[in-house]
């Protein structure tokens, strides 16, 4: 396999060649959940094959870089997110050849590479913890999880009160190797997901080979989930809450956020700088506040941070402008771009999310959402199947799910299988091209899919997907979007942001204006006046004059002097 120690990607304009040194500052980045993405030999799981073959795909769509979602060898309790081998390719998505293959293709197409790394939990089949339960108490291995007694008279309760996210304890109680009851393991997670150790010097520099394992096969980043929990508070003190999920992302925990995680983050940021690129580190950190967020961005760590905050705003607009400052002034403090996201694979997609049970609206809201999202500035992702304004698939069968929160009590509703369906193609029948005609799907795919496939959409100027292809050339090509840390907020009426960007960023000719972007998050149409030339619109029917009529929903960008 090659080895990219030095090689560089090709100097395509926008997507992270030699001339864009700091590439991911504006990138438009794509999530591909291999699964559900294409399958190439019709056993109804997508694959890296798949992958690859889809690569021209994405660059014609007009992103910067894939990020892929786990694909190494799992039992797949959780969707790949709980891995039994970092070094290794899973069977059912390939071989390291086909991961070597995708890296070696998506660079030839000038699209850089970015990889999940799952470093706060394991799976329960990874061999330092099969190890680590056959050897029993006093293991070496033991020291790499969190193993403790038990409390009560018989060690019959848990070490403490913290909760699974996915429900019930986040401690399961293991046999010893003679069939008595043992000690307890944490498990932040599903019970398959024992937690690492991170004050063992043994994971530490596991990780560290890790990373570099995968940054001799070429990847460009590491997108690090679960990036706020690898560090616990010393003691693993009792919470002293129940509902424990519902204080995620608004109050400090005992096992999330801890100061100790920026000591790993900034001895990662050492090893990514090793490498030419540059090599990047992205955050999937709840935090509760936009500050905290920002303290993994700090010049010696991390590059980008997801922005969870802005994902989980109403279609409204005053909250839109409040998330969208603190983002941006947060940011600054660091010199760290923002990054917006509106779906990934585990949320309900915004055009089910943002429809409050009106499809339609959801759809109009969506298109808006996105051209809002695209005209920020700071650094983009797309969650696939969003370019197709596909809708959340909330009416799976319970036999066919394989969430493990929808098997557990009180943790996440259960329901990210809604998001995970495979996408649709091409056709008019199931699969719809995901697979081979006739073939399977590990989830089923509505009859409406046929209508939203990227063939049924394709050409068609009016269709989400054409949409997303004109947004991102113009993202591309026009000095006023995508760079920068700030925005100008021009007075509007209540419930419409307008806002302008500057086009003083160095490059990109053909479009020499700046711009200003219209977004009525309103359910009524509202008159503004023209600020420009239309750019473009996520409703077709409005009309440029003196005076326009922003129809209910809508957003717009406006070329002007």
């Amino acid at each position: 396999m090659t080895q990219y120690l030095t090689e560089p990607v090709p100097g395509v304009e926008g997507a992270g060649g030699p001339d864009r040194p700091e590439w991911w500052r504006d990138a438009v980045i794509y999530q591909v959940y291999p699964r559900s993405f294409a399958d190439s030999n019709g056993d109804g799981e997508g694959d890296l094959e798949g992958v690859r073959t889809r690569l021209p795909y994405l660059r014609e769509l007009g992103v910067d870089a894939v990020w892929l979602s786990p694909f190494y060898v799992s039992p797949q309790a959780d969707g790949g997110y709980d891995v039994a081998d970092y070094r290794a390719v899973d069977p059912m998505f390939g071989t390291l050849l086909d991961a070597d293959a995708v890296i070696r293709d998506a660079h030839a197409l000038g699209l850089r590479v970015i990889v999940d790394v799952v470093p706060n939990h394991c799976s329960d089949q990874h061999d330092w913890f099969r190890r680590a339960l056959r050897e029993g108490p006093g293991s070496p291995l033991r020291e790499r999880f969190h193993f403790r007694p038990g409390r009560g008279t018989d060690g019959g309760e848990p070490p403490n009160d913290w909760e699974s996210v996915f429900g019930g304890p986040a401690w399961t109680r293991t046999t010893n190797p003679d069939g008595t009851p043992g000690e307890w393991y944490l498990h932040l997670f599903a019970p398959e997901q024992p937690d690492f150790n991170w004050d063992s010097p043994a994971v530490r520099d596991e990780f560290r080979s890790v990373l570099r394992f995968w940054l001799d096969m070429g990847v460009d980043g590491f997108r690090i989930d679960v990036a706020h929990g690898l560090v616990k508070a010393a003691g693993l003190p009792d919470l002293g809450h129940r509902e424990q999920l519902k204080l995620l992302g608004n109050q400090a925990l005992p096992f999330f956020d801890q100061d100790g995680v920026h000591e790993i983050y900034r001895s990662w940021r050492e090893i990514l700088d090793e490498y030419p690129g540059p090599r990047i580190g992205v955050a999937e950190a709840w935090t509760p506040s936009a500050e905290r967020t920002a303290f993994y961005l700090r010049a010696d760590e991390l590059h980008q941070a997801f922005n969870f905050h802005y994902l989980g705003t109403g279609w409204d607009a005053g909250a839109l402008r409040a998330t969208i400052d603190e983002s941006l002034d947060a940011m600054r403090t660091v010199g760290a771009p923002s990054t917006w996201v509106l779906s990934n694979h585990d949320v309900v997609r915004h055009a089910t999310r943002l429809s409050d049970g009106d499809p339609g609206r959801g759809l109009r809201r969506a298109r808006a959402a996105t051209l809002l999202m695209l005209a920020l500035p700071g650094s983009a992702y797309v969650y696939q199947g969003e370019e197709l304004g596909l809708p959340e698939v909330t009416d799976l069968p319970d036999e066919v799910r394989q969430d493990p929160s929808f098997f557990r009590d009180n943790g996440q509703d259960g329901l990210r299988d809604g998001c995970r369906v495979p996408i649709p193609w091409s056709g008019t029948e199931p699969p719809y091209g995901f697979g081979p005609v006739g073939g399977p799907a590990w989830l089923p795919q509505p009859a409406s899919w046929a209508d939203l496939s990227v063939e049924a959409q394709s050409g068609d100027p009016d269709s989400t997907l054409e949409l997303y292809r004109s947004a991102l050339a113009l993202r591309r090509d026009h000095a006023a979007l995508g760079a920068g840390d700030r925005v100008e907020w021009l007075d509007a009426p209540e419930g419409v942001l307008v806002f302008r960007r500057s086009s003083r960023r160095p490059g990109s000719e053909p479009y020499r204006s700046d711009l200003v972007c219209t977004v009525n998050t309103t359910d009524a149409p509202v008159r503004l006046p023209s600020p420009g030339r239309i750019l473009l619109s996520s409703d077709a029917s409005v009309d440029a004059a003196d005076e326009v009529e922003l129809p209910a929903d809508c957003t717009v960008w406006w070329a002007v002097v």
